[in-house]
């Protein structure tokens, strides 16, 4: 069995911009990641991803931007995140039915800090993508302790990736999938800026790798039908983007508009069934001058790079899964890939 391996290590480079040190969403000052990953029995492959910006306090919120690509999703405070433009609360994601229980438990948690013993509201921020595919997700397997433990072990450094988290039943574009993330250091006239991606990747399409086509037939991957559940097109996709840059919520509203536009990089459809949500955020001190517009072309930039590689390595990084009823999934072959790619005179760093 492959062992999983960042696109990176694997020589494949994606653009041009630098990363930042770990090459991940918590590059950026004070972003904290945490999972729970739930795999019980033959049925149950899903989780919760916590994405925790230290910055957020009782009496500070961030400037937020949401962009919804396609709206057939369960985004749970997305209504609030655009008419104020920021967020409250740190970014949740699960499976589609455990949406609800997620939201319940992290208003909790906020009530829990310091400085909330008196809020008599809050906007919980939870995305969601469909994971039934590996999973029975009708059992809602989420509860409180799980979302609770993925706030509070939350921590910096390089996230785990692939099947892991909100990831553990995802796939994407043929392929196992799950969480990737990513980050680009820009350089505009107010300064260098760090752009963190993190994604939950379960869509569907062609995958698209240096421009080559790279489907499961292609790379000896076996076509399996399942007449109990038909894969349908969609399934959604989830992208978190978090920026030091100090950027306002109509800014961000672009930026996250870009992070949508990066899934077309690696061959998504974009189908009707597909909830596609980019949220993104700034950890900006608020006291410094708002960046001028043409700071954003390096950011927006930056964002299609991550993105694109965020979404890569959240199938390069994923196992293959067999899940509910003896489903399977299968990780992309690293070799035959390669191979492909090599054919194609795709060149390959190393």
């Amino acid at each position: 069995m492959q062992e999983p391996r960042r696109g990176r290590d694997l020589g494949i480079v994606v653009g041009t911009m630098p990363t930042g040190p770990l090459n991940a969403v918590t590059d950026v000052s004070g972003v904290r990641v945490g999972h729970t990953t739930l795999v019980y029995g033959d049925s149950i492959r899903s989780g919760v991803t916590a994405i925790v910006p230290e910055q957020l306090t009782d009496r500070r919120s961030l400037p937020a931007g949401l962009f919804v690509g396609n709206g057939h999703g369960k985004m749970v405070g997305s209504t609030q995140v655009t008419e104020l433009g920021e967020i409250e609360t740190p970014v949740v994601l699960t499976a589609t039915l455990s949406t609800f229980r997620a939201a319940d438990a992290l208003v909790t948690y906020m009530l829990r800090q310091p400085g909330r013993e008196a809020a008599e509201s809050l906007n919980p921020v939870v995305a969601e993508t469909n994971d039934g595919f590996l999973s029975d997700i009708r059992a809602r397997p989420v509860r409180a302790e799980h979302v609770l433990g993925a706030l509070e072990e939350a921590r910096g450094g390089l996230p785990a990736e692939g099947a892991v988290g909100a990831g553990t039943g995802t796939t994407a574009l043929g392929f196992k999938a799950g969480i990737g993330t990513s980050s680009r250091l820009a350089t505009t006239s107010s300064g260098p800026v760090t752009v963190g991606v993190l994604v939950q990747a379960n869509f569907s399409g062609v995958l698209q790798v240096s421009g080559v086509p790279v489907r499961p037939e292609q790379v000896g991957v076996p076509t399996l039908s399942f007449p109990d559940r038909p894969e349908q097109p969609g399934n959604s996709c989830v992208i978190v983007v978090a920026t030091d840059g100090r950027l306002d919520a109509r800014q961000l509203g672009r930026v996250a508009r870009r992070a949508i536009f990066a899934m077309a990089r690696v061959g998504s459809d974009f189908a009707g069934g597909s909830g596609d949500y980019a949220l993104a955020f700034s950890t900006a001190d608020p006291a410094t001058p708002t960046a001028p517009e043409s700071d954003l072309e390096p950011i927006f930039a930056a964002v299609l790079e991550a993105v694109e590689e965020a979404l890569l390595n959240s199938l390069f990084m994923a196992r293959t899964t067999v899940g509910v009823k003896g489903r399977v999934k299968y990780a992309v072959p690293h070799d035959r890939m390669l191979d492909l790619l090599r054919e194609h005179r795709v060149e390959l760093r190393t």
